[in-house]
Formats: C-alpha cells, sequence, structure tokens
C-alpha cells in the first residue's frame, strides 16, 4: 500500500501542480505550453504503445511511432495557437496514413518475424501496428488542444484535469477501503473492485457538479439547466476515465507487460498515467459543448 501511496502523493504534490502551472500562468497562444507538452507527452506515449505491440509482433520503429504519434496533436496545435486552417488535421493524418502504406513497397523481411524478402505476409502487421500509434493515444489527447478554443478554456481545461484525477484517486481510496470482496469483476483488471467504481464515478459527478454552483459563469446552460448538465457531464466523464484505464489494462494484460514503461518512478510508463485522460478528453469536450 505504500508503495503505491508514494507516487500518487508525488503526482499530487508534484505533477498536477505542474500542470496547473502551465494553464494558468501560460495562457498566450491559446495555451501553446500546455499544447506542447501535449505534443510530447502523445509522441512518448506512442512509442510505448509500438514497444508493446512489437511484443506480439506488430512491429513499427520507434522513431517512426514517434512521429506518427505526435501528428494529430501538432496539427490540432498548429490550428489553434496559431491560426492554420482546420483542415491540417485531416491533412497530417492523411500523411501518416499514406506513409504507413506506401513504406510497404520497400518492406524486407517475410512474416511475422523473419524470412526472405518475398515473403510480404508481414505487412499487415506493420500497417496494423502503424494506424494503432497514428491513433492512440495522439488524436484522442488532441481533445484537450481543443479545449483552448473555449471562452472559458483556464477553467474547463483545469475542470477536466481534476474530474479525471478525483476520478482516479477516489476510486483507489475507496477501492483500498471496500473493496474486499467485490473484486474479479473484469477479467481485463481483476483487482478493480466495484466500490473503487462507485467512488470515483461518485468523484467526478460531485467535481462537475460543485464546479456548475461554484462557477455559474462559465456553464451557461444549452440543452439542460446547469445542474443537470453539469451532473451528466460528470458521470459519463467518470464512466470514460475508468474505461480508458480498463482498455489499456486489457492491451497490457495482451503483451504480457505490467507497465506500458518506466519513465515515471512508481507509476510505470506514460501509458499509464494518461490512459483515462486520453480516453476522456473527447467525452468532456463533446458533452461540455453540447450542455453548455
Amino acid at each position: 500500500m505504500i508503495k503505491k501511496l508514494v507516487p500518487r502523493l508525488l503526482i499530487f504534490f508534484i505533477g498536477i501542480p505542474a500542470v496547473v502551472a502551465l494553464v494558468l500562468l501560460l495562457p498566450w497562444y491559446n495555451h501553446l505550453a500546455l499544447n506542447m507538452a501535449v505534443i510530447a507527452v502523445s509522441s512518448a506515449g506512442a512509442v510505448e504503445f509500438s514497444l508493446m505491440l512489437g511484443k506480439k509482433g506488430f512491429k513499427i520503429a520507434a522513431v517512426e511511432a514517434a512521429i506518427l504519434g505526435a501528428l494529430s496533436p501538432l496539427s490540432m496545435m498548429l490550428s489553434v495557437s496559431f491560426g492554420v486552417s482546420s483542415q491540417l488535421t485531416p491533412a497530417f493524418f492523411i500523411i501518416g496514413a499514406s506513409w504507413l502504406l506506401a513504406s510497404v513497397i520497400f518492406y524486407r523481411g517475410g512474416g511475422n518475424g523473419g524470412g526472405d524478402n518475398s515473403d510480404f505476409s508481414g505487412v499487415l502487421y506493420r500497417l496494423a501496428a502503424g494506424f494503432s500509434v497514428l491513433l492512440y493515444p495522439g488524436l484522442f489527447l488532441s481533445w484537450i488542444i481543443r479545449m483552448s478554443l473555449f471562452k472559458h478554456s483556464v477553467v474547463v481545461i483545469l475542470l477536466f484535469i481534476l474530474t479525471v484525477m478525483a476520478n482516479d484517486s477516489a476510486a483507489w481510496a475507496f477501492g483500498m477501503l471496500f473493496g474486499k470482496g467485490n473484486r474479479g469483476i473484469i477479467p481485463a483488471s481483476p483487482n478493480k473492485s466495484v466500490a473503487g467504481f462507485a467512488g470515483g464515478l461518485l468523484a467526478s459527478v460531485a467535481v462537475c457538479a460543485a464546479a456548475v454552483y461554484l462557477i455559474p459563469s462559465v456553464f451557461e446552460p444549452d440543452k439542460l439547466p446547469r445542474l443537470p448538465g453539469g451532473l451528466l457531464l460528470g458521470f459519463f466523464s467518470g464512466i470514460a476515465v475508468t474505461l480508458g484505464d480498463l482498455a489499456e489494462s486489457a492491451i497490457k494484460r495482451c503483451c504480457a507487460v505490467k507497465d506500458s514503461g518506466f519513465l515515471i518512478p512508481g507509476r510505470g510508463g506514460v501509458l499509464d498515467s494518461i490512459d483515462s485522460i486520453a480516453f476522456t478528453a473527447p467525452v468532456f469536450f463533446i458533452l461540455y459543448r453540447f450542455f453548455f
């Protein structure tokens, strides 16, 4: 328990304040500093994802993975922070996809692990790995950059981060306190408990409901009154947080790895820390825009 508590406290006292500082102190060019950080994290996460896929034979070079993982958030940053055409995002995606498709022309090494040069059976493994890192986590995280366009972007981004972090912390605490006897429900992550899921979901709902009550000017009602909109925003975002965590757990189990990497002491890799953030970003963005 202590081993897990220490990294959580480090993230709480160092990681979260660093992100908050980026949002509050460097808002210029629609949060350019934060957007650049998102690009770096997306690129690192894509490399980790590619290394996990490589354990199952779906191989792509780490340099390629880094570039492909950065394309979506980079195009979004150029659009949001520098006013480049919004068509840049699909254009960058097409460039990445075109590279993957064109590069197989020069594919060497047959099958899923070697062979003579005339055997192209490994082409599909390369394409599968390439398109995977092109999509995840970069395409998901690019929605955080889109939040910079909101009128009250500082509050919205910070609320998004708090919604995810509160869910993660409450899920861990509720699981430790009340999880005995209700674990093992989901095969992808047997240690997760129903109590932890409920506690995390409650925390996300509470955070969004409190924000609607305390800062009403940021939540101008559109489809629903403020409070129901805030409750639904927290509810569905809370579900997305859990799904993001479980999805990465399933991938790690398939690849027979405990952590996605080792860059973050006590937490594992980059993907281990951003899986829920990435999965929740588009859900939070779309619902906030829809309700408010």
